[in-house]
């Protein structure tokens, strides 16, 4: 009764029987474009990897958190390392906040909701600074996270847009502040912003 309440099963009226409900039809439709921009992108995640030597990650909201649907470690010996499935809180993140910035306005409200606890002595904790924070991302295009989510690293972020326009997912590219400098953390934009761009057109998105 319960799943059939939430719409994941349908009884037929005239044998009482069961069978799959469009719930479930929406939720497969959900995995499969998942999927889809998973596969589209790692041949481009892997191309921006070999080009700036740094660890790049794709990810896509979840609820009030980011989660890691594919990620390339750095080459160099020294680096960001993380982990598919893992889950950030969206707000302090480069891949969040470009997902935050660009998605429905449900979205801000529940990572608001869910509070805006300080990881590092510079993560933005109050609300009206963090909401400037999301206009200039959709302004800027793009998303940089300074040492916000984790002590010593800096990280960029861009979306990724589906046949529709919606924003499904982020490219974000992270290193350690040793190595990726202010100046050459903005340097490197142009090409997080491309992979990103690129991938939204194998998804079928044409920019207007």
């Amino acid at each position: 009764m319960t799943l059939a309440a939430e719409g994941f099963l349908e009884q037929n009226p005239d044998n009482g029987r069961y069978r799959l409900g469009l719930a479930l039809f929406a939720l497969g439709a959900m995995v499969r474009r998942r999927m889809d921009v998973s596969n589209e992108a790692r041949p481009l995640l892997g191309q921006l990897r070999d080009k700036t030597h740094e660890a790049v990650h794709l990810a896509i909201l979840s609820q009030a958190s980011i989660m890691y649907l594919y990620n390339l470690e750095s080459s160099q010996a020294i680096g960001i390392r993380s982990y598919i499935g893992d889950l950030k809180p969206a707000f302090c993140t480069a891949e969040g906040r470009v997902l935050l910035a660009f998605g429905n306005s449900n979205a801000v409200a529940e990572a608001l909701k869910a509070g805006l606890a300080a990881r590092t002595p510079k993560t933005i904790t109050e609300r009206d600074a963090l909401l400037q924070v999301l206009d200039d991302v959709r302004h800027a295009g793009y998303a940089i996270d300074d040492e916000e989510s984790e002590v010593g690293m800096r990280g960029i972020a861009a979306p990724i847009h589906d046949i529709s326009g919606k924003v499904v997912a982020a490219v974000g590219l992270a290193g350690p502040v040793q190595r990726l400098t202010k100046k050459d953390l903005r340097a490197l934009v142009p090409e997080v912003v491309a992979t990103a761009d690129a991938v939204s057109g194998r998804l079928g998105y044409r920019a207007r």
